[in-house]
């Protein structure tokens, strides 16, 4: 039986965990930090890009929370997850009768945010239609609501995000230059969860961390085992994924050794990677691991994977660890 090797750290704290900071010390999310430290004084415009998941919004209330209108409004918009023609109403606010269904006023986030923040996420979504108005707002700092010629002045800093490539919509006419270089002023790329492998034990930490005390758990032991295989995934969902993830994995532990379902994993990075585009490391990976499923998880004997595979027991077992499997006596006795 192989040995369980364990990462062990203190167990969960009884005080309440502050709303999520940013973790990492990666070469990647240092610039990042550098960069809202030194834009966040200002009140320039921010643009923060990266893919899904990666902690845009975290970024985003960073640049607040050390700014001078940090003890005023943080308001967030999702640019994608509103319908184009209910979108200008999100932004500016409407009068009474505007359209159809405005039985009463409403303010629009533009001026719930005065003096304060409005971060403007999935902004490569805004229809073109409604881009020059907003690009008005904040050259102006002033708007009409919907169905009023009163004009509104209101002192907003805008911070805004997207996993879309903006210079490329630019070139396809599918954004606005002068709203594009408006947002551009000072922009903070962030790296996906693949390019920061050194930051993935912190996070799986802190998230561990959290969900157990949420649960009220007494989860605080992740096996080595476990760590490497969610070292090694490529995590599409970045940041979002792996607390998803976490999250799930502490619902099914039942003691406290943390319980994850790596089978999971493991089954999404084998259907979504083409077998052309696999490395050495990724084949040999997926071999060994049909080979097991085949022997139903035996490792040795003259019926297990060591004879399949023409390796010795011991060298089988080294491959697996090396490779973040787990052999299934190890998952079990975790679990």
């Amino acid at each position: 039986m192989a040995t369980l090797a364990t990462t062990i750290f203190p167990p969960r704290r009884e005080t309440p965990l502050p709303q999520q900071p940013l973790i990492g010390s990666s070469y990647g999310i240092r610039q990042a930090m550098n960069a809202v430290r030194m834009v966040a004084p200002t009140d320039s415009a921010v643009l923060i890009q990266g893919e899904t998941g990666t902690g845009k919004e975290l970024i985003a209330r960073a640049v607040h929370d050390q700014s001078s209108r940090k003890h005023e409004p943080f308001v967030t918009l999702n640019c994608a997850a509103i319908p184009g023609g209910l979108l200008e109403s999100e932004l500016f606010g409407h009068e009474r009768g505007a359209y159809t269904g405005a039985l009463n006023s409403a303010i629009g986030r533009f001026q719930l945010a005065h003096q304060g923040t409005l971060f403007l996420d999935e902004i490569g979504d805004m229809p073109l239609e409604l881009q020059p108005k907003l690009l008005r707002v904040l050259q102006e700092q002033e708007f009409e609501r919907l169905g009023s010629t009163r004009t509104i002045r209101v002192d907003v800093r805008i911070v805004a995000a997207t996993n879309r490539d903006l210079s490329a919509m630019v070139q396809e006419r599918n954004f606005r230059a002068d709203l594009f270089y408006r947002l551009h002023v000072f922009p903070i790329p962030l790296p996906p969860l693949r390019d920061r492998l050194e930051d993935i034990p912190l996070l799986v930490r802190y998230f561990v961390e959290k969900f157990a005390e949420r649960m009220n758990r007494d989860v605080h032991i992740i096996p080595d085992e476990v760590m490497e295989v969610l070292k090694h995934h490529n995590w599409p969902g970045n940041i979002r994924e792996l607390q998803n993830f976490i999250e799930r994995a502490v619902i099914l532990s039942s003691g406290p050794v943390l319980c994850a379902p790596l089978g999971d994993l493991k089954h999404f990075t084998e259907s979504k990677t083409p077998a052309a585009s696999r490395t050495l490391v990724e084949a040999e990976r997926a071999h060994i691991l049909e080979v097991l499923r085949q022997v139903d998880w035996v490792v040795g004997g003259h019926r297990g994977a060591a004879v399949r595979l023409g390796l010795p027991r011991t060298t089988l077992l080294h491959r697996m660890h090396k490779l973040g499997i787990v052999p299934e006596e190890a998952r079990q006795n975790s679990c």
